[in-house]
């Protein structure tokens, strides 16, 4: 793909209202929301330690969700320019190099602070935001293949960020082995979620060499592996609860499925078009069984 310039703004100070607007407040519910189930999967209160959950939703939400959406604003400039002129930086609402500035003390501040919550918070940190860096900046690029691109973005948004969860309720411990073999399942599953979003933007991806699941295989491809990828988590996951000697937890993570399964038949119909309405259905019902999992192993297993 040939490079297009686009010329830095003359440098001046960037607006407090674009500053805030390159950190996307709306996408930091994810992470915090797996955070939240982490804590829970814990075992320990969360009135117990109110302060170090409230540490823990600012580290995984407005500092390094809200540090990779700066850095991939920046990395994504050029195109911005053409598509989105109208966004922070291209607009020179962000001038000259102060995306990039404000990406890189951005980063090194959730390091810091991912410090002071104990030393595994930290190392999942500094993989959280190698995946960030890795997923918008050169010569890694993740985004520019959905297989491992929306992996990166699955295990940064649900697996590291229910892992930071429920470390910084463990006093910076590492989480116990179910704890995390269900953070590794949802966050396996979120690549399903990340697909589905990749379908509003299937003809800008193709024509900027972005090779979303979307567009390599069509969006009907696309909705049966995303499908596929969704359910076959939560069934690893019922599996587990089984394992566990979970049956009511595990039930009810069924009967979600079973729930999902119907709207994912509806999906299949207009993938393009109901790709939205799923979201607000079906992943849903995705995010509520996680918590469901949590409290199931909240009490320990035997």
């Amino acid at each position: 793909m040939q490079r297009l310039d686009v010329s830095l703004a003359p440098r001046s100070l960037p607006s407090p209202g674009a500053m805030l607007e390159l950190l996307k407040p709306i996408t930091w519910f994810p992470p915090m929301w797996a955070f939240l189930c982490g804590a829970v999967s814990s075992g320990v209160s969360l009135a117990d330690r109110p302060w170090l959950l409230l540490a823990g939703i600012v580290l995984v939400g407005p500092l390094v969700c809200g540090g990779s959406q700066v850095v991939n604003d920046w990395f994504d400039r050029h195109v911005d320019a053409l598509n989105e002129p109208d966004r922070p930086i291209p607009s020179g609402r962000v001038p000259g190099r102060w995306g990039l500035y404000y990406a890189i003390v951005w980063s090194l501040l959730a390091l810091l602070w991912s410090s002071l919550l104990g030393p595994w918070v930290a190392a999942a940190t500094v993989l959280g935001l190698f995946l960030a860096w890795g997923y918008s900046a050169p010569p890694l690029r993740f985004k520019l293949n959905g297989w491992y691109g929306n992996l990166a973005v699955g295990l940064s948004y649900e697996g590291l960020a229910w892992v930071c969860g429920a470390a910084v309720l463990l006093g910076g411990q590492l989480p116990a082995m179910p704890v995390l073999l269900l953070a590794l399942f949802y966050s396996l599953g979120a690549h399903g979620i990340m697909t589905l979003n990749d379908f509003k933007s299937i003809d800008g991806d193709r024509k900027i060499g972005i090779r979303s699941l979307p567009a390599q295989f069509g969006a009907d491809v696309a909705a049966r592996l995303a499908c596929a990828v969704m359910a076959g988590a939560q069934l690893a996951v019922i599996g587990l609860l089984l394992y566990w000697d979970k049956p009511l937890f595990a039930a009810g993570i069924l009967l979600s499925l079973a729930l999902q399964g119907l709207a994912m038949r509806r999906l299949l119909t207009d993938p393009l078009g109901l790709a939205p309405w799923y979201n607000g259905t079906g992943v849903t019902l995705y995010v509520l069984g996680m918590l469901l999992s949590a409290v199931a192993v909240s009490g320990g297993v035997h």
